[in-house]
């Protein structure tokens, strides 16, 4: 298959799944199993696509994430910076673990037999989590403690692991500390913004000056395409959210997973 066309479809991919409770990792190592882009190269591809799906974030959500429009009061623009130092405390645990454990976790849990468990058990646990009697005492972003947001950090390195799912990880652990699904969401997408562009910077760091001419082509158009399919989703998925539960992704997970597990028999 043109490597052109794989980069396309691995860029759709990603940006399909990034922001959903699915794990956009999970889907595109069980993709490469069937494309070629395998290898170290396949890997860190996966890794840095994501990058593109996260600057959708920042030109979606920039009225609150960008504080130097000239239209904003005084208040508003502390209220911007004090989110953006939330989340430079939420990806804290994140950036240590990884610096520690990222290339351990990428030689033996990059496969799709972990893929698959991590899909059911997280699918598991997101339908159970829907399930239970909620009672939100975070309604909006402002509410967040700089001690909740870190322990969502915590939850978010659970995402290490591939088909987690790191808005998975971040929105279940959002909830489960008394975040509702809105607020959860949207933090998800933001401390997504410093945690893959770091993963992303250090995948890149360590591979690019062994790139072909054709590889940074590839990355560039794995790169574009993720941008423009992750900006539609987002704004599909944060109107999902206010009108239904994330119960159909957790379906969703445990079919895969187990369809997986079969496939691979």
């Amino acid at each position: 298959m043109n490597k052109i066309i794989t980069a396309i479809i691995l860029g759709i991919i990603e940006g399909f799944t990034e922001f959903l409770p699915i794990s956009s990792t999970g889907h595109l190592i069980i993709a490469n199993q069937w494309f070629n882009l395998e290898g170290s190269f396949g890997n860190m591809f996966n890794v840095v696509i994501q990058l593109g799906a996260i600057l959708s974030v920042v030109i979606y959500f920039h009225d609150k994430l960008i504080p130097f429009s000239g239209n904003k009061t005084i208040r508003q623009r502390r209220d911007i910076w004090r989110l953006w130092k939330k989340t430079a405390v939420g990806v804290i645990p994140a950036l240590v673990l990884g610096a520690l454990f990222a290339d351990l976790i990428e030689e033996y849990l990059f496969n799709p037999y972990t893929v698959a468990i991590a899909l059911v058990v997280g699918g598991i646990i997101l339908i159970w989590m829907e399930s239970r009697r909620k009672s939100y005492r975070i309604n909006y972003l402002e509410e967040l403690r700089y001690g909740t947001v870190f322990l969502i950090g915590i939850f978010q390195c659970l995402a290490m692991v591939p088909g987690t799912s790191r808005s998975a990880a971040t929105i279940i652990g959002a909830m489960a500390l008394g975040a509702s699904r809105n607020v959860a969401a949207e933090f998800s997408f933001f401390l997504a913004i410093p945690t893959m562009a770091a993963a992303s910077g250090y995948s890149l760091l360590k591979s690019a000056t062994m790139m072909t001419g054709e590889q940074w082509m590839l990355l560039a158009v794995g790169f574009i395409v993720s941008f423009f399919v992750a900006l539609v989703v987002i704004s599909m998925f944060m109107g999902y959210i206010r009108r239904k539960d994330f119960k159909p992704f957790g379906y969703y997970r445990i079919i895969l997973g187990i369809l997986i597990l079969v496939l691979l028999r």
